[in-house]
């Protein structure tokens, strides 16, 4: 008989299965990240990681998630979960979305693929950068639920080649980003001295430009852009999702304009330092919105309880940005799978912590501060 004094095996948890799989030094987002870390060159590391300027923003985002606390709900039937969500007429089977991020080569030879890829298997829409290092066709070719985010060509010519070509490729929304009329400073590229390598191109820009790969980086886009181009771009019939929205009254003109759905973000600190964090930026356009459109909330996420504070204050879904970035150059498509498992294990565990078994329960989650006061 074993000594009282031995220790005892952890007993497991009721409805917890352990991936025989994982690895025991990659269990959550910030593994991934140091994993990745690892494996980057100085170049990319700075790309994927920096914020612009003292990077405030960039620390503001994940901050902000420190400040907030789940009220939960007990005694609330959880024994079957429903996180499914409807976003712009289709069924999304999790309240996730994969954000574009540019030059995904830079983390590993496959790329935008590898990740498009990975969301298709777990039927999570896939949103690709007119800065990607992948043609907008081979992705497509993959099939699954995808949208296209657009830079405007500076050339008006060109600017329509890209979104009709996004169109003919089948991709579902288009996913114009608004706060792009400068290239934030950001000082880790100028440090490293960061360019593009040779080998890694920009297709989409290079086709729709009519110039060769090599030379598609030193095609403009527009410096500025008014509501007059979101108009344009919802002329051609797709749905438009305006990216970039931090004031509530952005909120309520994008609709007016054109726009189907908006999204909270702040291009991941990349641009104006200072800027308001995403998360304390959502209640005020959710608000603002009314429940006409789609909010989609793009800003820090990390764990699937930083989701569902999200969510509880009422995104309609999130977007996954860097993470992605982490998985893929840990571990190629492989990698960005686990993330995006982790993270949609995690929100459903939270869902059930909190006695949540669908989103419209999310949706009445108190959430408080450290003060608790409520937010």
């Amino acid at each position: 008989m074993a000594s009282k004094d031995a220790p005892r095996a952890p007993l497991p948890m009721a409805g917890f299965t352990p991936d025989p799989n994982a690895d025991r030094e990659l269990v959550n987002i910030h593994d991934y990240e140091r994993a990745a870390i690892q494996k980057l060159g100085p170049g990319p590391l700075a790309y994927y990681t920096g914020g612009a300027m003292d990077e405030r923003t960039l620390a503001a985002n994940r901050e902000a998630f420190q400040r907030r606390m789940i009220v939960p709900r007990i005694m609330t039937d959880v024994s079957k979960l429903d996180p499914s969500v409807m976003v712009l007429g289709r069924r999304w089977p999790h309240p996730l979305w994969v954000t574009p991020t540019a030059l995904q080569r830079l983390a590993h030879p496959d790329g935008e693929l590898a990740s498009a890829r990975a969301a298709l298997a777990r039927g999570l829409t896939f949103g690709l950068s007119t800065s990607a290092s992948t043609d907008m066709a081979d992705v497509a070719a993959l099939g699954g639920p995808r949208w296209y985010q657009v830079y405007l060509l500076e050339d008006p010519g060109a600017r329509r080649a890209m979104i009709e070509r996004a169109i003919d490729c089948g991709y579902e929304a288009l996913v114009l980003t608004a706060d792009l009329q400068r290239l934030g400073r950001r000082e880790r590229d100028i440090r490293v001295g960061f360019t593009i390598p040779s080998g890694v191109t920009l297709p989409n820009i290079a086709k729709a430009a009519g110039v060769p790969p090599e030379e598609a980086a030193q095609v403009p886009f527009v410096s500025t852009l008014d509501w007059r181009s979101l108009e344009w771009i919802a002329s051609f019939g797709k749905p438009v999702v305006l990216k970039g929205v931090l004031h509530p009254e952005d909120a309520r003109r994008a609709l007016d304009h054109g726009a189907s759905a908006v999204v909270v973000s702040n291009h991941g600190g990349r641009q104006l330092d200072g800027a308001i964090a995403s998360l304390d930026a959502l209640p005020g356009i959710v608000e603002a919105v009314g429940g006409r459109a789609p909010v989609l909330f793009d800003g820090g996420i990390r764990r699937g309880t930083e989701a569902l504070l999200a969510l509880a204050l009422g995104a309609t879904a999130v977007g996954i940005g860097r993470p992605v970035l982490w998985g893929l150059a840990t571990a190629g498509e492989q990698g960005v799978g686990r993330v995006l498992d982790l993270l949609i294990a995690e929100l459903e565990l939270s869902m059930a912590l909190a006695g949540c078994p669908d989103l419209s329960a999310v949706a009445k989650l108190v959430v408080r501060n450290h003060y608790g006061q409520n937010m």
